[in-house]
Parts: C-alpha cells; structure tokens; sequence
C-alpha cells in the first residue's frame, strides 16, 4: 500500500482517514497541532510519507505545501482561499522538480462538469440572443462565498464564453454543495447541474489525486486525473 500524510486532522482529514485503507493507501502520520501525531510539516514527521494531502486553513496552507516540498514529498492542496500564494507555492514546485496538485474541490463529477461547461460555453458563445449566470449553493457555514469551485468552473466557461459570467451564491441549511449553469435564450434554456449528496465524494476524489500523483513531477489539477487516469 502506498503511505499517505494528512496534513489537517479537520472533517474532510478524519474522512480521508477513514476511506483511506478501502482505496489502497495506509496513513502513516497525521499532522495537526490539536490532536495530530505530529504539530508541524518536517521531513520527520511526514514518515516517509509517498504522497501528502492537505487540508488546513488559508493562513497555513501555503507553508506546510512549502514545507512538504522542500521534504521531497508530493502534495495534494484541498484547501483554499489562499491563491495569491499560489504562484509562489507553483514555482517551488517547478524549482524543486518536486508535485504539487492544487484543486478547489475533488469530486471527479465536477473535474467531467467543467469540461461539460466549457464545450456547451464555446457552442453558445456566438448563439444570438443567450446569456449565462452560475448558482452555487452550499451549507450555512460556508464562509467564502462565492466558493472556490464555482469560482473556478466560471473561469474555465468564461474563457470559452468570451466574458465573465455573473454567480449567485446561496448560503443554507446543510447542502455540501450544488453548481448550476444556467444559460437563457429568448425562447429557451439550457441548465447544467452538479448536484454532491455526501461530503465523503470529496474525500475520496482527494484520495484518488493523491494516488495519481505519485512519482509525477510538475504542476497539476482535477482536469490532469481526469483526463489521463
């Protein structure tokens, strides 16, 4: 089995802790300041880890992803929020001939939903008469709004729309979270829809990067496993 580090022992690291053994990787550090094995990202305390995932928290996240580069050990980043980092954390990676792939959400539905969006994007993009507007609807204690994977599928269907596409983003109840394009015509409508019933989708979309990212060298998305697992 291949070893894995958690790096974040939150909801979606105790998930991956659990799915983890059924998906053919056995956890060998767990790293959290409050009930982790282990406080920080060193090179001991990632045990020889043959991939990382991480899922911490916007502050953190850019150093431990640093710190688990400069270890020698690829990476998988879950967390979000803190993208003005990202060129750096990229660079690093290329610098360090080392694997670093950064996704905002791994559900490998919404990786096969964006390339859905950009191909009905590029069809519509010149149809008279049609616009589009995203709605993204997630539970009541998400902060960030609008989330990173609507943010995301809009820029991927944007470059193909040739403009910024509107998004409403709904905040209630429990829903782990529902993207919805909507594209109107002057005489009908079109409305894609990805729809996550549990939160484990995520975690083992993580779990199959983490797999697919041993012993790759470079920089890489939900769109790179997809398209080649």
């Amino acid at each position: 089995m291949h070893r894995l580090a958690i790096i974040g022992m939150g909801k979606m690291g105790r998930t991956i802790e659990q799915l983890a053994p059924e998906r053919g990787l056995k956890v060998v550090s767990r790293i959290d300041p409050n009930g982790g094995d282990f406080s920080g990202v060193t090179p001991d305390s990632l045990a020889n880890a043959d991939v990382a995932v991480e899922f911490t928290t916007p502050d953190s996240a850019p150093d431990n992803v640093t710190a688990a580069l400069e270890a020698g050990r690829p990476v998988v980043v879950g967390t979000t929020g803190w993208y003005a980092r990202r060129g750096e954390v990229e660079a690093l990676a290329n610098r360090l001939n080392g694997a670093v792939l950064i996704a905002p959400n791994f559900s490998v539905g919404v990786a096969a939903f964006a390339e859905i969006l950009k191909v009905a994007a590029r069809a519509l993009s010149s149809a008279p008469g049609f616009d589009a507007h995203m709605v993204e609807i997630h539970h009541a204690a998400k902060k960030d709004a609008p989330s990173g994977t609507a943010a995301n599928l809009e820029k991927l269907a944007a470059a193909e729309w040739g403009r910024k596409i509107p998004i409403t983003s709904v905040r209630t109840g429990s829903v782990p979270g529902t993207h919805e394009m909507i594209f109107d015509g002057p005489f009908e409508q079109i409305r894609l829809e990805h729809v996550a019933r549990d939160r484990r989708v995520f975690a083992d979309g993580a779990l199959l990067a983490a797999k697919w990212l041993i012993g790759k060298r470079g920089v890489f998305t939900m769109q790179d496993v997809i398209s080649t697992k």
